[in-house]
C-alpha cells in the first residue's frame, strides 16, 4: 500500500473522467448503460522538463457513440496546440505488455462541429480526438460533447484546465490506449486522471478499478516489473527503467493521483 509522500489530489481535489452521450447536451451516466467502464490502465511519465507523457486504456461497453472528456493540468495559457496526441495503434497491446512484466520471470528457453474558430481535429489511431483549451472553448465542439453548468459547478478547480476530447465507438471493446503528452503545471509530480463523474454528479467516494504504471519516482509501490519494457511506446516509455505499478481497486475517495517525482527531470 502507498503511504506519503503520495497524496490524493494534494495539487487540485477536481479531476474527472467523464463520457457525454446526450444530443442536448447534458452530462452522460457514467457506470450505468449506456456506458460501462472497468479495468482502467493509465501509464505517466515525466518526457521532458515541464511535459508529462500519459496513456489511458480501459474496456468500455457503450449503445452509441461516446465522448470521452479528460481534463488536464496544463500550464495555464498554452494555447490550442498545447497537447501533443500520440498514435498507439502500433501498440495496442502495451497494458497487457506493463501487465506481463510483473508475472514471475520465466526461464531462458466527423466529431467537432464550429461556433467560433474551429478546433483542430486529429486522426489518432482509431480515435478522433480534439484538444480544448479552457471550459470556455467547449461552445466550439458540437453541443453533445460538453458538460452541463451544474457539473462544472461542482468542479471548480477545472475553471483553467484544458481538455483532451476522445470519440469512442458503439459496442464492447477493450479500447487501445489513448495517449498525449501535455505542459504541466505541476513538472515535480505525475498525474493520474482517477476521478469519476457519477450519473452528471460528482460523489465524495466512488469505486476504482484502476492498474496505474509510472516511471520516474521512488514512491512506494506494489512491485516493480522484472524486466524494463520491451518498447519505448511512441516515447512514452524508457525502455532502459523498470516500471512500476499500483493497483487500485474497490471504493475509496474521488480524487486524483499524484506521486512525486524522484528527481527533476535532466534538460
Amino acid at each position: 500500500m502507498l503511504r506519503p509522500p503520495f497524496s490524493f489530489a494534494t495539487y487540485d481535489p477536481h479531476r474527472m473522467c467523464c463520457f457525454a452521450t446526450n444530443p442536448v447536451g447534458l452530462l452522460a451516466r457514467l457506470l450505468t448503460p449506456p456506458v460501462r467502464v472497468s479495468a482502467t490502465n493509465i501509464f505517466a511519465r515525466m518526457l521532458a522538463p515541464g511535459v508529462q507523457g500519459l496513456a489511458y486504456g480501459m474496456n468500455l461497453v457503450a449503445r452509441q457513440d461516446v465522448a470521452m472528456i479528460l481534463p488536464l493540468p496544463v500550464v495555464p495559457g498554452s494555447g490550442d496546440a498545447a497537447v501533443a496526441f500520440i498514435d498507439l495503434t502500433a501498440h495496442a497491446r502495451m497494458f497487457e505488455e506493463l501487465h506481463q512484466l510483473f508475472a514471475a520471470p520465466q526461464r531462458k528457453g466527423g466529431l467537432f462541429g464550429a461556433r467560433s474558430a474551429p478546433l483542430v481535429v486529429h486522426q489518432v489511431g482509431s480515435f478522433v480526438a480534439s484538444y480544448v483549451p479552457t471550459r470556455a472553448d467547449f461552445t466550439r465542439l458540437d453541443p453533445r460533447f460538453r458538460l452541463a453548468d451544474a457539473a462544472w459547478d461542482a468542479l471548480p478547480g477545472y475553471a483553467d484546465h484544458g481538455f483532451a476530447v476522445f470519440q469512442l465507438a458503439p459496442g464492447k471493446t477493450t479500447v487501445h490506449p489513448m495517449a498525449l503528452s501535455f505542459p504541466t503545471r505541476a513538472p515535480d509530480r505525475l498525474f493520474f486522471p482517477t476521478v469519476h463523474v457519477h450519473d452528471g454528479r460528482v460523489h465524495a467516494r466512488a469505486r476504482f478499478d484502476h492498474a496505474l504504471y509510472y516511471q520516474g519516482t521512488d514512491v512506494p509501490h506494489d512491485a516493480y516489473g522484472w524486466a524494463p519494457p520491451r518498447s519505448a511506446y511512441a516515447g512514452l516509455a524508457d525502455p532502459t527503467t523498470r516500471v512500476a505499478r499500483w493497483i487500485v481497486r474497490g471504493r475509496r475517495t474521488n480524487a486524483d493521483l499524484w506521486l512525486p517525482l524522484a528527481s527533476p527531470v535532466a534538460t
